[in-house]
């Protein structure tokens, strides 16, 4: 009897250790499969993303590219937020209609939006009923990459940087009873800032010697092409289409205006990254990577060809490449190769990436120069209740990025014309300028 015990109990313990070692190799490659699906071994540790993503809304315009390449390219899937979803929208009033709605009611968490468009929207400026929509600005998208585009009807005066000579051709044609229009894409945005700067320095009010008015980037040259606007302001490749279907020419490009300024953002609504830390970096992340590849000269054919594509913009590569390189035809005989007037993505240490916060001050001192904002608007609380500059450093860390900026600040800005922006002192600026609607 007691070898029939013997026998049976090491006859046990064989199919325990057995099952024990099968047990012990299954657990292995499960966490080796975990950590190699989430950056610093983060599922093993507890620490993954909240959620596997959420939905961002983007326009058809080429600094949209590195929420695209991150989904094109697996970087979030890397970064453990598979289920990203990146949807076109019709518009910039969409894009903040769908915003305010969020992902709980069918709309979007986030996205590529025009920089001034988290402080408008927290501040309720631009929302339906003035209702507040709190948002932070996560990064910037890019740098320059934008341009002022002029009607071929005004091609024999060959307008650049200095927007003088169109003023006396506005007044005839004004005298004759004719509308004069000047179009960009969303009242307070970037666009509308941009050619409202450009004409006031040539000494054309914006808001008295036309009519500014709000067209969505896709539909900019059909417009054009019908005689809607006299001049517009767009991001690429509308400009290059312009110019390619000779319809009017590009009076200068905006890094032309104030060289490297800042354009679009990743902005997200406050209450999304607040529940969500884990997977707001993780975005962050993957998007962070995708602007390196999209800033290396090496990728940009295959980024117009990505971003060309009918699901993304359905516009021809030719329309896209040229200006992404900084090979620029302005369309009025003019042509270059100007390295430095391309998009930028990355920037050394990722400076083009980093939501530097004396830019914000610029961009809502101008919004209170055109009367967005009231004069005594607090500008640094506003600043520092939206932009989010922590996250995008924490991001940097994880990313193991190197040279990153150790200051909110760049320093004084300097425009086209001279002028001098001071974030340590928004209202000096605004008492220098001479067409404004502000009383500072």
């Amino acid at each position: 009897m007691s070898k029939t015990v013997s026998a049976s109990t090491s006859v046990a313990r064989a199919i325990d250790r057995r099952s024990l070692l099968k047990s012990t190799a299954a657990t292995a490659a499960l966490f080796a499969a975990a950590k190699a699906a989430l950056p610093g071994g983060a599922f093993a540790q507890g620490t993954g993303p909240e959620v596997k993503g959420t939905k961002l809304g983007y326009i058809a315009l080429t600094d949209a590219a590195a929420l695209i390449i991150a989904k094109e390219k697996g970087f979030y899937a890397k970064h453990g937020v598979p289920d990203m979803d990146i949807s076109k929208q019709a518009s910039w009033g969409a894009t903040r209609d769908n915003m305010a709605l969020g992902t709980k009611a069918n709309g979007i968490d986030g996205g590529h939006i025009l920089r001034p468009k988290t402080h408008l929207y927290t501040t309720g400026k631009v929302m339906q009923n003035g209702q507040p929509l709190p948002m932070y600005t996560l990064l910037n998208l890019n740098e320059d990459g934008q341009a002022i585009s002029v009607s071929n009807e005004y091609k024999d005066l060959n307008v650049g940087k200095d927007a003088s000579p169109l003023k006396a051709a506005f007044e005839r044609k004004k005298a004759q009873g004719k509308e004069l229009t000047a179009a960009m894409t969303f009242p307070g945005g970037t666009h509308d800032l941009w050619i409202r700067y450009w004409l006031a320095a040539g000494g054309i009010d914006p808001d008295t010697d036309i009519k500014v008015i709000t067209v969505p980037p896709p539909q900019m040259v059909a417009n054009m092409k019908v005689g809607n606007m006299d001049c517009f302001c767009v991001g690429e490749p509308w400009n290059e289409q312009l110019v390619n279907q000779n319809i009017g020419y590009s009076a200068l490009t905006t890094g032309e205006l104030w060289s490297r300024h800042p354009e679009k953002i990743l902005g997200m609504r406050a209450d999304w990254v607040d529940a969500n830390p884990k997977a707001t970096q993780a975005i962050l992340m993957a998007v962070m990577e995708a602007q390196q590849w999209c800033d290396a000269m090496a990728n940009k054919q295959e980024l117009a060809e990505i971003v060309g594509r009918r699901q993304w913009f359905n516009v021809p590569v030719n329309d896209i490449n040229g200006r992404l390189r900084g090979d620029i035809n302005y369309g009025n005989g003019r042509k270059v190769n100007a390295p430095e007037l391309r998009m930028k993505f990355w920037g050394e240490g990722g400076t083009s990436s980093y939501p530097w916060k004396s830019l914000d001050t610029w961009f809502v001192a101008e919004n209170i120069r055109w009367g967005k904002f009231e004069p005594t608007t607090d500008i640094k609380a506003l600043v520092d209740k939206t932009n989010r500059s922590d996250l995008w450093l924490q991001a940097a860390k994880t990313l193991g990025v190197a040279g990153v900026p150790t200051s909110d600040s760049r320093g004084v800005e300097t425009f086209f014309d001279g002028v001098k922006f001071d974030p340590a002192d928004p209202s000096a600026y605004l008492r220098s300028l001479k067409i404004k609607r502000a009383q500072v």
